[in-house]
């Protein structure tokens, strides 16, 4: 509705400059700066580069989202930023723009947590969030399981991983088989003329009866079976084969965390959400569980300053209190902690 507040979402936390603007639940625009070109020839983000790349880029890419909005900043309500977890370096510079235009323009000013806006930004595309609901996070920083009844107010971690996160697995992995950084998207396309049972890759902590998540052992196997086999390598099955490996424990994961709290909504985001085999396999075993499945399109998956934004909408619809100008960029910010 026209009478809701437009709230401004930035996000900064790693490679990234995401500015979002939303009015309500309503996407108004979504605009990223992406420094991951920076990075590509070092094989992985390099804080430095992404903090300098965040500081060139805040300016012109929050006038190219009010363009597209058709809005200027005196229209903005309210102001939301990534204030953790992520790269330190990166999250001072959201936060400190964020603070600068919400003292500038006289608003308030939401610090809210990465991870808790990866879970509100599927509300711009399907919705408001059944509640309960159960949210699994990959990325290249976090493999999460989450019970969330309420995003705006109450999110509890269910399980973790406990070494490698599947999108650093992913990466390493892509590194290992020489294809390019990041390695997300070319492993995706490469196991797409792969047999996904060609190699029996092991399943870390799939049947440990915990909700916790491993990949590095999985990395390892995949790196040893790359060495022992050199020159007569199946780069599309081994890439099949490991993207299937760590699929499969994702999603079994995810649906027994669903059948142990009797929750019948899965939530899939963050930047591996946008891996096809994982959505189709997930649509699969959720249709068999009986369990609902929402999963934003892969534009939504990756950092964006949508997400915060629409978190920001969240909390100021349930009445939140602003965050103070002090507020702190927390680099290892709790899931549990969704706004500060």
């Amino acid at each position: 509705m026209a009478d809701q507040p437009i709230v401004l979402g930035i996000e900064t936390s790693c490679d990234e400059t995401g500015i979002g603007i939303v009015r309500g639940h309503t996407l108004l625009a979504d605009t990223i700066a992406s420094s991951i070109d920076e990075h590509a020839r070092f094989g992985g983000v390099v804080p430095e580069v992404a903090s300098r790349a965040h500081l060139d880029a805040m300016s012109p890419t929050v006038e190219s989202a009010l363009a597209k909005a058709g809005l200027r900043l005196a229209d903005i309500d309210a102001i939301a930023v990534t204030a953790g977890p992520g790269l330190a370096g990166a999250l001072l510079v959201g936060v400190a723009a964020a603070k600068a235009y919400a003292l500038g323009l006289g608003i308030p000013l939401y610090g809210v947590n990465h991870l808790a806006a990866h879970v509100a930004v599927d509300q711009l595309e399907h919705g408001p969030l059944p509640k309960p609901c159960l949210a699994m996070l990959v990325s290249g920083g976090h493999s999460s399981l989450l019970l969330v009844p309420d995003v705006a107010k109450e999110v509890i971690s269910l399980g973790s991983t406990v070494d490698d996160a599947a999108g650093e697995a992913f990466d390493k992995v892509a590194r290992v088989l020489g294809l390019p950084f990041p390695g997300g998207p070319h492993i995706d396309r490469a196991a797409r003329d792969g047999s996904g049972t060609a190699i029996a890759f092991p399943r870390g902590k799939a049947d440990d009866g915990t909700l916790d998540f491993s990949f590095s052992g999985l990395k390892t196997a995949v790196a040893r079976y790359v060495e022992k086999h050199g020159g007569s390598l199946s780069i599309p099955d081994v890439a099949a084969s490991f993207q299937e490996a760590v699929v499969d424990v994702l999603t079994r994961k995810a649906l027994a965390a669903c059948a142990q709290h009797d929750v019948h909504d899965l939530l899939i985001g963050g930047g591996v959400a946008a891996n096809s085999r994982l959505r189709a396999l997930a649509q699969e075993r959720c249709d068999a569980a009986g369990v609902r499945l929402r999963v934003p399109r892969p534009g939504l998956c990756t950092d964006n300053g949508a997400m915060v934004a629409a978190l920001g909408a969240n909390l100021l619809e349930a009445g939140t209190a602003p965050s103070p100008l002090t507020i702190p960029a927390d680099s290892s910010l709790p899931i549990t902690t969704i706004h500060i």
